[in-house]
């Protein structure tokens, strides 16, 4: 209900715009350590990358269109969050595998495909619950059942299926915890590079002229430091 419901859109809204950036940062690393040769590695990177950003966008979809207000659209939110989520780490699982032992080491792949299991588990467990409460309750229109009762038909069903969400939604936030060791050694730019001294759409001869020293400046600074 409002308006709590909007302040939890409004921090889904930043959290898939932070998942974006970390999705976009891990890419550039994979890419940066692994050879043209690496066509396996590669593949497996740009398909990851797809992934992970389907999934943010699946997250802006869940803020936006509310249980109670679109469920049909929720619920596509949803699917894209969390099945296409899984696929991301499992593609992120495998790429650690790959890059073992020179640029991953073994322990990190073994926490990975345990968080892994975890999503898979959570997921399976989400999906029985919640066809069990469906099925208990015809007639109901669950979806904007907001209150339960405990003893009532799919109460059950219904507290194990919220658990389950909750503990898929911390599976994810547990994978991208991972990421915080690898991001410390890699340092990223943002770089502009002026194509003109001035700003003008057309030739303008006096200022090209007062500012012809500065052509070729460019200004860049960091976009993400970390230790190396």
């Amino acid at each position: 209900m409002p308006p709590e419901r909007c302040v939890f859109g409004i921090m889904l809204d930043v959290s898939a715009f932070l998942g974006m950036a970390t999705v976009y940062v891990r890419y550039k690393q994979v890419e940066a350590l692994t050879g043209e040769g690496e066509l396996k590695v590669n593949r497996l990177n740009r398909f990851g990358l797809l992934l992970g950003l389907i999934s943010s966008f699946g997250m802006c979809v869940v803020a936006n269109f509310q249980k109670t207000t679109l469920f049909s659209m929720h619920l596509v939110g949803a699917v894209l969050t969390f099945g296409v989520g899984a696929l991301y780490i499992l593609v992120q699982t495998l790429l650690s595998l790959y890059m073992q032992p020179h640029v991953h080491s073994k322990t990190i792949y073994l926490v990975r495909l345990g968080i892994g299991f975890w999503t898979l588990c959570s997921i399976i467990s989400m999906f029985i619950s919640s066809v069990i409460m469906y099925s208990s309750l015809p007639g109901v229109d669950v979806a904007h059942k907001l209150h339960w009762t405990p003893g009532e038909t799919g109460y059950t069903a219904h507290i194990i299926s919220t658990v389950s969400e909750w503990f898929l939604a911390f599976s994810f936030i547990s994978f991208f915890l991972t990421y915080i060791r690898d991001f410390q050694k890699i340092n990223l730019q943002a770089e502009a590079v002026l194509q003109s001294s001035h700003l003008y759409d057309w030739s303008h001869d006096g200022v090209a002229a007062s500012h012809h020293h500065k052509r070729g400046a460019s200004e860049s600074s960091p976009l993400l430091a970390g230790g190396t």
